[in-house]
């Protein structure tokens, strides 16, 4: 996997820096402004689907589904989709 959540929590702590830079104002600062909340919009759907994975391999834990169920599931979604 090329990029990791640890990469995530990379990229957002630089986010802050950059917010918290006292120099940045005007234009620039609504600039950073705006590149932060898009920021923040993909963190959030990348952790929204990380969650989604975690819940996948705890009910393949439990027995309560198989690899091959989600798969199906998956495949059958993006046709739908």
């Amino acid at each position: 996997m090329k990029n990791k959540l640890t990469d995530l929590n990379d990229h957002l702590f630089a986010q802050l820096e950059r917010l918290s830079d006292e120099e940045l104002q005007g234009e620039d600062l609504n600039l950073e402004i705006q590149r932060a909340k898009s920021i923040a919009e993909i963190a959030t759907n990348i952790v929204g689907v990380a969650k989604v994975q975690v819940d996948a391999m705890k009910l393949i834990g439990r027995g309560e589904i198989t690899k091959n169920e989600i798969s199906s599931f998956i495949t059958q979604k993006q046709i739908q989709g």
